[in-house]
Formats: structure tokens, C-alpha cells, sequence
């Protein structure tokens, strides 16, 4: 999911080097709090396990937006969201933005909740290499070697755990499509949306139909969100500020800290996601799932090494959406 362009109500001072940002104590805590709330994410899904799949990503639609308005009017960002409203191009680019994270959002629940959260932990692995890849087809952009070199690990890894599998990994590479696509589509909104903004024209954009589907599981005596108790309830409204939280704390991070660090920041969630899955979860991890996982590392490490060899000499020419390698760290946001 694409890193929010999120301009602040306040200014916030920050140092620069070269062009980018300082490294700042509070941006790093800010990172490890946005990308490690987003790690234990599965085990937060498991405490609302008795839902399905759909209706927690309902829930989490719903509650999210009432979440996002409080902020808004907190926040007194009124006049920041009817100027996003006011950008045809921006609300065109947001409702597919909408359609994609709920893709996304329904297949990570759908795994985590049968046993999949290996596999999910996977999808976020691949994801900057789509994201990449995306770059390239999408921006007729040019990778390095090392780059090429990282997502021909990646295919390998694909195969690989097709055959560990015994089918192709569905569940990872819809996670990773359906989120490089939707940072392709937030990298491209414009400036005239925050994070919040942004958050809350998207889930607004889904809440009818949510409601919809919420009212159509009460009446058919499927759905548990006020059915099993004041507890459950709770937990399921909290699906707003687990949304949201996150989100906003990376919105922080991502002004205060250089990309190469964000980008690097980004593979604490599903390192986060994978222990949870085997030391929690007691998932299997036969050798060669454990084959295909350690060609998706080396490919992951391949493109952090280029990540970083490249942003010095790049930082004062280009600017960091129009470069892959820039556009693959802009792009990984795990807005799950």
C-alpha cells in the first residue's frame, strides 16, 4: 500500500541531509510503533476469529470511517478533506485505491484466520518486488542489476513454493498485486491528500456497500458483531483505531525519516508476521517452503543493499517518485 503523502496541520521542523531527511529518534519510534502495530496484526485477528473474513473487513470499514471523521474534527482537517474532494482526478484515483485495499484487506483476514499467515507474511515480502516491478511496466523505468537480479530470486521463489505448495501461492501474490497496486495508485493522488484525508474518502467510498453486507448478514443471522457480547463488540470497533493508528504513526515517520530508512523499516512487519505464524500459529515450514522463503529473503536483502547504494547519488536528480527504486519503498506501505 502507498506511502500517504501526508502534509501535516502544523509544520514539523526537520533537519535535512543531502536533500533528505535527518534521521530523528521520534520518526524511528514512530516507524517501529506503525510497522510493529501492523506485525501483530494476526494476532489481534485471532481475538475476533469467531467472524468471518467479510465481516470483519465490513466492521473494520465502518468503524474506520467513524474513527477518521473523529480525528478530522479533532484534528480540524475539515477544509484539508473538501479540498481532496474538490480533485476530481485525486477521488477517481482513491475509489480504485478502495476497490484494491479491500481486495487486499479480505484475503489477509481470509488467511490469517485459516491458517495461512505464513503465506500472507509472504505476500508482504514480494511486495516490494512488485512494486518494482510495477515501476518498470507501469513507468518504463530501468532497474539496476542488482534490482533484476532480486526479482529473478523472487520468480524463483514463486516456483519454488508452487512446488511446495502444489499450486501457486495465491493467497501471497494477491496480497502483494493487489497492495503494490494500491501504492501505485496512492503515489500517484497527488499532494492535496493526507493520510487521514485520504483513509477517509476511501473507506466512505466503501461504507454503504459495507452496511449493506453488515445488514444483510444481521438479517440473515450470520453476523456476530452484536451477538456475542459487549466484548467482542469492543474488539470489533477497535478495528477502526487498529486501521488508523498505524497508519498516521508511519504518516510521522515518513516526514521525519529518510526513505532508505522507511524502506528498510518495512520488512519488521512480515519478519513480525512469519515468527507469529510459526512460534504462534505452529504453521508448517517443511524444507521446501523454507527453500522458497530463503530465495524471497535473498532477493529482499539484494534490493535493500541497492536501496542504499543508490539513494546518495540519486537524491539530488531525481526525484523520488519517478525512480523505481524510490517508487518500491514509497509504494511497500503494509496498510493491512
Amino acid at each position: 500500500m502507498g506511502m500517504p503523502r501526508d502534509t501535516p496541520t502544523s509544520p514539523v521542523t526537520t533537519r535535512h541531509v543531502n536533500g533528505a531527511p535527518a534521521p530523528s529518534r521520534a520518526g524511528l519510534l514512530q516507524g517501529l510503533g506503525a510497522y510493529g502495530l501492523w506485525g501483530i496484526l494476526p494476532l489481534y485477528f485471532m481475538t475476533i476469529s469467531v467472524a468471518s473474513a467479510t465481516e470483519i473487513v465490513a466492521n473494520r470499514i465502518v468503524f474506520s470511517l467513524v474513527f477518521c471523521i473523529i480525528l478530522i474534527g479533532v484534528t480540524r482537517a475539515w477544509g484539508d478533506l473538501r479540498t481532496l474532494i474538490r480533485d476530481r482526478a485525486a477521488m477517481l484515483r482513491l475509489a480504485l485505491a478502495a476497490v484494491l485495499i479491500t481486495v487486499n484487506w479480505v484475503t489477509y483476514a481470509y488467511a490469517v484466520l485459516h491458517g495461512h499467515t505464513v503465506e500472507a507474511s509472504l505476500g508482504y515480502f514480494i511486495n516490494p518486488l512488485v512494486s518494482a516491478a510495477l515501476g518498470v511496466v507501469f513507468l518504463k523505468e530501468k532497474l539496476s542489476r542488482l534490482q533484476w537480479t532480486a526479482l529473478g530470486f523472487g520468480l524463483a521463489a514463486v516456483l519454488v513454493l508452487t512446488f511446495a505448495y502444489g499450486s501457486v501461492p495465491v493467497i501471497a501474490l494477491t496480497l502483494a498485486f493487489s497492495f503494490g497496486l494500491y501504492g501505485f495508485v496512492k503515489n500517484r493522488v497527488g499532494r492535496t491528500a493526507t493520510a487521514v484525508t485520504s483513509l477517509t474518502v476511501e473507506t466512505a467510498f466503501l461504507t454503504v456497500p459495507a452496511l449493506v453486507y453488515m445488514g444483510w448478514l444481521m438479517s440473515h443471522g450470520q453476523a456476530t458483531v452484536l451477538t456475542h457480547g459487549a466484548g467482542h463488540f469492543w474488539l470489533m470497533a477497535a478495528s477502526g483505531i487498529v486501521t488508523a493508528v498505524p497508519l498516521l504513526l508511519f504518516g510521522a515517520a515518513a516526514r521525519r525519516l529518510p526513505l532508505s530508512t522507511v524502506g528498510t523499516l518495512q520488512f519488521l512487519t512480515p519478519v513480525m508476521q512469519f515468527i507469529i505464524a510459526v512460534a504462534v500459529f505452529h504453521e508448517a515450514m517443511p524444507p521446501e517452503r523454507l527453500a522458497g522463503f530463503a530465495f524471497v529473503w535473498v532477493a529482499i536483502i539484494l534490493l535493500a543493499v541497492d536501496m542504499l547504494r543508490r539513494r546518495p547519488r540519486t537524491q539530488a536528480t531525481v526525484p523520488a517518485a519517478k525512480s523505481a527504486t524510490s517508487y518500491a519503498k514509497a509504494a511497500s506501505e503494509p496498510n493491512s
